[in-house]
């Protein structure tokens, strides 16, 4: 008896560990799971962009701007600094093309610059303050816009920013508060 168990437990480890993966060998799995992260990242964008592409600032260049904005909202509420810094690039140089959008093209610089993200957010109010000022002055083309508020933001001196979607997602907070704040008001 002891001879059959000495023999059959290799051979049971066998089946059990081929039973529990995939087939993939350890290397194929990190691709697997790395292309599985960017598919779940892509799909991630591709929801912001279905709810975005349906509005349509009447400034064409603020538009733009606005679809960048888009993408930095997602980067903090998602506590990625790395991707923040891409979408705030983006936005300075953007700005720099809309009449009146100086300070919006300064503080995306600053997020640009920052080695924290609560140094980021904190630029991202001022400039979500600045964003908001200018999509009211442009109008929409079609959809809505919300203007959300979170009054814990900053240390609760609270912050406003717009989202294409009733749902909030504090990107004050990300994870730690996702739904903290509410609709302030409907651009339309």
């Amino acid at each position: 008896m002891k001879q059959l168990l000495k023999s059959a437990i290799p051979v049971l480890s066998v089946i059990l560990f081929a039973a529990c993966g995939d087939g993939n060998t350890v290397g194929d799995t990190d691709k697997k799971d790395s292309a599985n992260h960017t598919d779940h990242d892509q799909m991630k964008m591709e929801e912001g962009k279905t709810s975005s592409a349906s509005v349509k600032l009447k400034d064409d260049k603020l538009n733009a701007v606005y679809q960048h904005y888009v993408h930095l909202t997602t980067a903090l509420t998602n506590g990625d600094m790395a991707e923040a810094k891409v979408a705030s690039n983006a936005i300075e140089a953007g700005a720099k093309e809309v009449p009146g959008a100086e300070a919006v093209a300064s503080n995306a610089a600053k997020i640009t610059a920052a080695t924290d993200i609560e140094v980021q957010r904190t630029a991202y109010a001022t400039l979500s303050n600045d964003f908001i000022t200018l999509v009211k002055k442009s109008g929409l083309n079609s959809g809505e816009l919300y203007v959300d508020y979170c009054p814990m933001a900053l240390n609760d001196k609270g912050a406003s920013w717009i989202s294409p979607n009733k749902e909030i997602k504090n990107p004050y907070f990300g994870e730690k508060m996702m739904t903290c704040g509410e609709v302030k008001e409907t651009i339309k």
